[in-house]
C-alpha cells in the first residue's frame, strides 16, 4: 500500500461549476438588460470576472452561451436533471383526475414562464430581427419543448385523460401553442396579466381546448 494520498478534486470541481454558474447569470443579466446582439463574450466575461479564455473554454461559442443560460433558466438550476425527472413534472404525472393533471401542469407552464420571461422575451426579439443564431436557438427551443408536449400528451393519453375523437398530433398542438413563451410574453408583458391570472386562464383554456372532463 502506497503512502500517498490519493488526490482529491472535488474542491476544483466545485469551483469550476461555480465559475461556469456565475458566467451564466452574468450573461442573462446582459442579455435581459441590453439584448442578446449587442451582448459579446468578451462582455459577459467581464462582467463575470473571468478571463475571456476562460469563457470560450467553457462554451465554445456565443450561441453555445446562450441555450446553456436560457437551459439552466429555464431549470432554475444546473443539475442534470431532465425536466421530465423533475417533481413538479413528476407531480403531473402523480394526479389522477384530468382537471387536476391540467392544473398542476399550468402550474408549471407558470412557473417555468416567470424564470424565463424577461429572458426569451429578448431572445426570441432578437431571432425576429434575423439574427441567424438566434433564429437558430428559436427552432431548437420550440422542438425541445414540442418532445415535452408529446411526452404530456403521451400521458393524458395512456391514462384515458383525452377525448377518443381528438388525435393526438392535434392534442400536441394545441397544448404547444397555448404553453408557447409567445403567449406567456402577450399577455403578461404586453397586457400586464398576473402570474396567477395567466395560471388560471392556462388551466381552463387546456381543459376547454383538449375536452377535458
Amino acid at each position: 500500500m502506497s503512502g500517498r494520498r490519493s488526490y482529491d478534486n472535488s474542491r476544483r470541481v466545485e469551483q469550476a461549476r461555480l465559475t461556469r454558474r456565475r458566467i451564466l447569470d452574468s450573461a442573462r443579466d446582459l442579455i435581459v438588460t441590453r439584448g442578446p446582439a449587442a451582448v459579446t463574450m468578451r462582455e459577459v466575461a467581464a462582467h463575470a470576472a473571468v478571463s475571456p479564455e476562460t469563457v470560450q473554454k467553457a462554451f465554445g461559442t456565443k450561441a453555445a452561451l446562450l441555450k446553456e443560460t436560457y437551459d439552466v433558466t429555464l431549470a432554475g438550476d444546473d443539475e442534470p436533471v431532465p425536466m421530465a425527472e423533475r417533481p413538479e413534472i413528476q407531480a403531473v404525472m402523480a394526479a389522477t383526475a384530468p382537471r387536476e393533471k391540467i392544473a398542476r401542469y399550468a402550474t408549471v407552464a407558470r412557473v417555468i414562464g416567470d424564470r424565463i420571461g424577461p429572458l426569451v422575451s429578448r431572445l426570441l426579439a432578437g431571432a425576429r430581427s434575423g439574427d441567424a443564431d438566434l433564429a437558430h436557438f428559436r427552432e431548437t427551443v420550440n422542438r425541445e419543448r414540442l418532445a415535452g408536449v408529446n411526452g404530456i400528451v403521451g400521458h393524458l393519453a395512456e391514462t384515458g385523460c383525452l377525448p377518443g375523437g381528438l388525435p393526438l398530433d392535434r392534442a400536441r398542438d394545441i397544448v404547444w401553442a397555448l404553453i408557447s413563451p409567445e403567449m406567456y410574453d402577450l399577455l403578461i408583458t404586453d397586457r400586464g396579466w398576473t402570474s396567477d391570472q395567466y395560471e388560471r386562464w392556462l388551466a381552463q383554456a387546456l381543459t376547454d381546448a383538449l375536452g377535458l372532463r
